[in-house]
């Protein structure tokens, strides 16, 4: 059975802390404004950016000027699971909002 947290639990405001790359919000922490289309927009904007490194590095591996080839893997890698998780995202997005447009009064 999967408990779905109070408003106040789900990020919309609080000091922010990263784990592993994504951004976590406090719920205890005073709201700072910051809504959650802000840390959508800005968690897409770290994804853009790890896509863009990704392919600097392959490019320049392509190229032959890359000198740690450990160092362009981990980046094309870290900008798949990126995108393998906003993909996710989106999904269960999607899924939540049809199962609230389905839900009877």
């Amino acid at each position: 059975m999967t408990v779905v947290p109070p408003v106040g639990a789900l990020g919309v405001g609080g000091t922010e802390f990263q784990i592993g790359g994504l951004a976590a919000t406090d719920p205890t922490a005073p709201a700072t404004g910051a809504g959650f289309g802000d840390v959508l927009a800005q968690q897409i904007g770290n994804l853009t950016e790890l896509q863009e490194n990704a392919a600097v590095a392959s490019q320049s591996l392509a190229n032959g000027t890359a000198t740690d080839v450990a160092s362009v893997v981990t980046a094309v890698e870290k900008a798949q699971l990126a995108m393998q998780l906003a993909g996710q995202i989106r999904t269960k997005g999607s899924e939540a909002i049809n199962d609230i447009f389905h839900t009877q009064i």
